[in-house]
């Protein structure tokens, strides 16, 4: 049986390392994972977690870059900005990736938004309902909140940290506990 916490993750600076992308014009050919962030995301996945893709970006971008990992297969679904016509903090690809989970509104206490952006993934979650994980592993970007739906819910430092609120998170929801 699956997990009842639910995934949406980000993938720049999440899962990739934006700092080792090597470009064909637009799109990401290659690039390497964050350190221990593909082990993470196959845990998660192997440990029976939801996990759907919330992302900013080309498709084919994030198609190379996932099969190049072999992490394609975790995602129960791919929403990417390039496809839905919005961008992050914009609650159109939240809820794109809610239909795509056939979740509705009952469900959001289940979902957690990881990404390393608090404008565009901690902004938009909180707005949107659900909560957020901010995961500030590059110093790429300021993590200084601008507006109060700017503070994440939680905060971890590595991709190896998502693992434990993960499971932690999980038990509060089966135990019944969640907020």
């Amino acid at each position: 049986m699956g997990k009842k916490l639910i995934i949406f993750t980000d993938i720049g600076d999440t899962i990739i390392d934006e700092g080792t992308e090597q470009r064909q014009g637009e799109v990401v050919i290659r690039a390497e994972c964050i350190p221990g962030a593909r082990e993470t995301t196959l845990k998660l996945h192997d440990a029976g977690y939801t996990i759907a893709m919330v992302a900013d970006g080309l498709t084919a971008s994030f198609h190379n870059m996932m099969n190049l990992h072999g992490l394609s297969h975790v995602f129960s679904a791919w929403v990417i900005s390039e496809e839905v016509g919005e961008d992050k903090p914009g609650a159109k690809m939240f809820q794109t990736a809610m239909q795509r989970l056939s979740l509705t509104d009952a469900d959001k206490d289940r979902i957690i938004m990881v990404g390393n952006n608090v404008i565009r993934d901690m902004r938009g979650a909180n707005r949107f309902g659900i909560r957020s994980v901010l995961m500030d592993w590059s110093d790429r970007r300021s993590f200084e909140p601008q507006l109060p739906e700017d503070v994440p819910t939680y905060r971890i430092h590595t991709p190896s940290e998502l693992f434990a609120l993960a499971e932690k998170l999980n038990a509060e929801l089966e135990a019944g506990e969640a907020r």
